[in-house]
């Protein structure tokens, strides 16, 4: 069985990019399955920093094919950006590396228009998008009024769809008060886009089962955004468009669960989120008790390197909290993980304590599970335990018994919270800053 799916098991921005740049190594094929340009993964190789939000990591590696699956929404101007960004710094975007799914759909300046019509149209109701159309593409695609990336083969196809897709959304953006398209400005650059991108345009779901018949390709699956953003699975409304958990890579991609080994949630040691929605364990940073402030600020950091909690994709800044293995309990049986991978253990250097949250109070009972509904989760108190700290630098620790006791407890009681082994510890930035488990 050889796929390994790689998810976030938190509210996305886990450091995914980090699990996969590791097992990249030794896979033949890494495939997006979900998501779009709103993904934001940073690798650290050197002195180089490698920002992703629609290639998969495994670009990083010159072993590896990488595809763009069908469960994904692409922009296609951006995704010609980033593909020469990564050729101006000598890597290999050529078809025979990178794959587009004739069936992925597209983002387009409708989209990108009617996303910020809607989100400013709910005030501070606002799910917190990151404004890339994502959303809207979606609802596309499920309204079977979508435009695929095959149709980029025919040019003049393409081009007739996108002027009435301007047209379908200017109406509804004439009905919000808000400034209407130009068909003639805004298609060009997709025409553009799409007579580069046609040699990359491929039926990925059967490229991937052919190699899997016929080559026994190791085959990595590499998630966006997370578990707690699932569409049906997050906390609702405040969740992205599709399934980044375990499911969606098998209809994103379109293989069966015979051939999937391995599952790999990648968490945080601390909680962190963007956007709107409800945060149990989620520390005051600006008006709190000082002591609580402090640590709010602690985890965030001050925006001056990229190891920040400031997001890859929008900038902004990250909420933070404890650790919630409420949430992450619910991650782990939601995706049926066999291993968990544990990113920015370093960030908690230096605090006197640590609390992980075990439980909620809500309505005077006793939780051990999260509310289906967002209000509930909103009401829910953490119950925390309460655990010692450490002062030392982790960060070039790269075996697994030289961290001190403290961190090695806390990952133990992370494990035992879950019910599954970590297998990885990230302990800072940079690539080789990792602790592989036996």
């Amino acid at each position: 069985m050889p796929i390994t799916i790689i998810t976030g098991a938190q509210w996305g921005d886990e450091g995914k990019g980090r699990a996969v740049d590791w097992l990249a190594a030794s896979a033949d094929v890494v495939a997006r399955f979900g998501g779009g340009d709103n993904a934001g993964h940073t690798l650290y190789v050197g002195d180089d920093v490698f920002k992703l939000h629609l290639i998969p990591s495994g670009i990083l590696h010159d072993r590896a094919v990488n595809v763009l699956g069908n469960g994904m929404v692409i922009n296609p101007v951006n995704l010609l950006k980033e593909m020469d960004t990564l050729a101006a710094l000598g890597l290999d975007v050529s078809p025979e590396r990178l794959k587009v799914s004739t069936r992925a759909h597209l983002i387009t300046p409708a989209h990108i228009a009617l996303d910020a019509a809607k989100e400013q149209k709910l005030g501070e109701n606002a799910i917190g998008t990151t404004l890339r159309g994502i959303g809207p593409a979606y609802l596309d695609k499920a309204g079977r009024n979508g435009i695929r990336a095959g149709e980029m083969r025919d040019l003049e196809v393409f081009g007739d769809k996108l002027h009435a897709a301007i047209r379908a959304a200017n109406q509804t953006l004439s009905a919000m008060g808000q400034p209407l398209l130009n068909a003639d400005e805004v298609t060009p650059p997709l025409l553009q886009a799409a007579e580069r991108l046609r040699p990359y345009l491929t039926d990925t779901a059967r490229y991937i089962n052919r190699r899997l018949r016929e080559d026994r390709a190791q085959i990595l699956c590499e998630g966006a955004q997370g578990t707690l953003l699932d569409v049906d699975h997050g906390s609702y409304p405040f969740v992205t468009s599709s399934n980044p958990s375990t499911g969606g890579a098998l209809i994103g991609l379109g293989f069966g669960p015979t051939h999937v080994n391995r599952v790999i949630g990648v968490a945080k040691a601390f909680s962190t989120r963007v956007g709107g929605g409800p945060m149990p364990t989620e520390l005051d940073i600006e008006d709190g008790d000082p002591a609580e402030t402090a640590v709010a600020r602690h985890l965030r950091g001050t925006g001056a390197n990229f190891w920040d909690e400031f997001g890859t994709t929008t900038g902004r800044p990250r909420r933070v909290g404890w650790l919630d293995a409420v949430m992450l309990r619910y991650s782990c049986d939601v995706n049926g993980y066999t291993d968990l991978a544990l990113t920015k253990l370093d960030i908690l250097s230096g605090l006197d304590e640590l609390k992980i949250a075990y439980a909620y109070e809500l309505d005077g009972e006793r939780l051990d599970y999260p509310p289906a509904n967002a209000d509930d989760i909103a009401r829910a108190r953490p119950v925390y335990e309460t655990l010692t700290g450490w002062s030392e630098d982790v960060s070039a620790i790269r075996r697994y018994h030289k961290l001190p006791e403290e961190a090695r407890y806390y990952i133990r009681r992370v494990e035992e919270l879950c019910g599954v082994s970590a297998i990885m510890v990230s302990v800072g930035p940079e690539r080789d800053q990792l602790i592989v488990r036996d």
